[in-house]
């Protein structure tokens, strides 16, 4: 009996090691495929995103900025100001297309959960289009153009109603979010997806065109003033009515162009932030730091920017 338990014991231990040595092995490959699909995973969401993770200043600086060139040099001098005048520490780089400077500052007001602007609660946006195209009789909307994709005709007005949807959608929640942490993860995960964020571009820039109408009207009923900063967009050859505003200006933002200072401004203007903009190649004149608008209110929020050439647009991140 003995010798007969003995030998069942033992054929049990075997089968109880093998089945455990077989677990382990098994946990150790699962372990390995879980965590190469992880890196896969975030190498892949890195790759996406179009606003990357903070770098240190100093350190980006000596890595685009290398050599004894004068350019270089002065590029150096200017982030090494900004290190220890203005205590930016760090900064995100923005993808380099023609939304660029968009992209930045959408990015942070939904990063800080800046709320709708004040006339964005009064007005449903959705009816914008509409009510552009309908009640103010502009026609001329179906010439519109979506960046990149060129698009125009008459389907215009739906895909612009789509993009204002998309804008509406995820302002509101992401503004309505309060943990940061949490917030900042939406971001990523929106600022991953290209065809997402293109309808947020292309919605503000019909809002753009939108006040443009609007300032427009007003200025030729002489009904309320106006922000001097219409007045200045249509003193532009190119800009001197909406439609010209459109086809010379809005239609190539985001394809060939990217906002100018006067759009910036007008950026500023609709969503109520004040714009403070670091331009590096200016550094050492008075238009080394610029707020856009000029003229704004007290209570506006604000945001920042950076700059090395007036064309691609980068985040930079305060220490004290």
């Amino acid at each position: 009996m003995w010798q007969k338990v003995r030998v069942q014991l033992m054929l049990s231990m075997s089968f109880l090691t093998a089945v455990f040595w077989y677990c382990r092995r098994l946990y150790s490959f699962l372990a390995q495929l879980l965590k190469r699909w992880s890196n896969y995973l975030q190498r892949q969401l890195i790759r996406n995103l179009s606003v990357l993770p903070e770098v240190d200043l100093l350190g980006y600086s000596a890595r685009e900025w290398k050599g004894e060139t004068k350019q270089a040099k002065q590029m150096r001098e200017a982030y090494e100001d900004l290190f220890r005048s203005c205590h930016i520490k760090y900064l995100r780089q923005v993808r380099r297309d023609n939304y660029s400077v968009i992209r930045a500052v959408l990015f942070q007001i939904f990063s800080q959960g800046i709320p709708f602007p004040s006339w964005m609660k009064e007005r449903d946006i959705l009816k914008l289009p509409e009510k552009l195209l309908y009640s103010q009789g502009c026609n001329w909307i179906q010439q519109y153009s979506f960046g990149p994709e060129r698009y125009t005709g008459p389907n215009a007005f739906g895909k612009l109603r789509k993009c204002m949807e998309a804008l509406k959608t995820n302002w509101a929640e992401i503004s309505a979010t309060r943990d940061h942490e949490e917030r900042g993860s939406m971001c990523n995960t929106l600022f991953s997806d290209e065809s997402k964020e293109y309808k947020l571009y292309e919605a503000i820039k019909f809002i753009m065109l939108y006040e443009v109408v609007e300032a427009y009207e007003q200025i030729k009923s002489r009904g309320k003033p106006v922000h001097n900063l219409f007045s200045l967009l249509f003193d532009r050859d190119s800009s001197s009515d909406p439609l010209s505003f459109m086809m010379n200006h809005l239609n190539s933002i985001g394809d060939s162009i990217c906002l100018d200072q006067v759009e910036l401004s007008l950026l500023g203007y609709l969503f109520e932030v004040k714009i403070r903009v670091y331009r590096l190649h200016r550094f050492n004149t008075e238009e080394f730091q610029v707020k856009y608008p000029a003229e704004y209110r007290r209570e506006w929020n604000e945001i920042a920017l950076l700059t090395e050439d007036d064309h691609y647009y980068h985040i930079p991140l305060f220490r004290t």
